[in-house]
């Protein structure tokens, strides 16, 4: 046999809902934060990544250097010559002045 309560059992209805959604609504603005940190977090690995690739390939680059300048004396020599001016016996080293755009003597 049901007994009619009227307006409470919708009343009792409307209520278990609207506590299941503000149950919902605490629980997504509990998570909300951890959500963005996540996010910021997955574009810094984003960048991170960038910078080590870019560090890996800087690597590789110098460690090419340092092999050509084991191995090969071409390179030492052109080295020495532009860096240190030397030159062989014998030979003239001839030196150009960098240009300047400055005006002089107005």
């Amino acid at each position: 046999m049901k007994v009619d309560l009227g307006i409470w059992s919708q009343l009792t209805k409307l209520v278990a809902g609207l506590l299941l959604l503000a149950g919902l609504l605490l629980v997504g603005a509990w998570y909300l934060p951890l959500i963005n940190q996540n996010t910021r977090m997955r574009a810094q690995i984003i960048v991170l990544q960038q910078q080590l690739q870019a560090e890996e390939a800087k690597s590789k680059q110098l460690q090419a250097q340092i092999e050509a300048l084991r191995n090969d004396p071409k390179t030492v020599e052109r080295l020495a010559r532009e860096e240190l001016g030397y030159a062989k016996p014998g030979e003239t080293v001839i030196r150009f002045d960098p240009v300047t755009n400055s005006p002089t003597g107005q």
